[in-house]
């Protein structure tokens, strides 16, 4: 599988999401170590800007499972980036509860919910960060998730029907979103 690497603006919103994007997929425990991460991405800034960055999106430091201190910022449904177990477990609740439908078309796979939950769903599938997804964008019942091929379309789209299927099957592990 070829991963392609997105073209970033040269905002300071892009780079919020950027350094959102790099604390959730990796520990970092300084600021010149999440520098070197955004120039890796191809993002150069100075320290004075990345400080006001971390205070612009409320980044604090916190232990990690390893004991270690490392930046973290609220995600968008108010978890911590750094709570990735969290996360998976709201997933598979909002799976449980919120997920009506599901439909591929292409690369493209269509999710379906009450009225007014679609957002609620799109911020858990959006907290997890799930191999394949390009984006999502959440109406009020339905979801609309970008993926790269066909083929991971379908795999999230049964990723995420095993997820909502947890809870009735009763069997340990199905839950897990990390584990497929």
């Amino acid at each position: 599988m070829t991963t392609t690497t997105p073209s970033i603006p040269a905002t300071r919103t892009a780079r919020h999401g950027a350094i959102v994007d790099i604390l959730a997929e990796q520990a970092v425990a300084s600021q010149e170590e999440l520098r070197r991460a955004l120039a890796r991405r191809g993002i150069e800034t100075t320290q004075a800007t990345l400080s006001r960055d971390l205070m612009e999106l409320r980044a604090t430091k916190v232990r990690n499972q390893s004991g270690v201190q490392v930046y973290s910022v609220p995600d968008a449904d108010g978890g911590h980036t750094h709570e990735a177990e969290a996360a998976g477990a709201r997933l598979v609740h909002w799976c449980q509860e919120l997920l009506v439908a599901t439909d591929v078309a292409g690369n493209l796979l269509v999710l379906r919910t009450p009225v007014g939950a679609a957002n609620l769903l799109g911020s858990a599938i959006d907290a997890v960060r799930m191999d394949g997804i390009v984006g999502t964008i959440a109406g009020d019942d339905t979801i609309l998730l970008v993926c790269r091929t066909a083929q991971e379309a379908e795999g999230v789209r049964d990723r995420l029907l095993r997820l909502a299927d947890a809870g009735t099957a009763g069997s340990p592990g199905d839950g897990d979103p990390d584990h497929d």
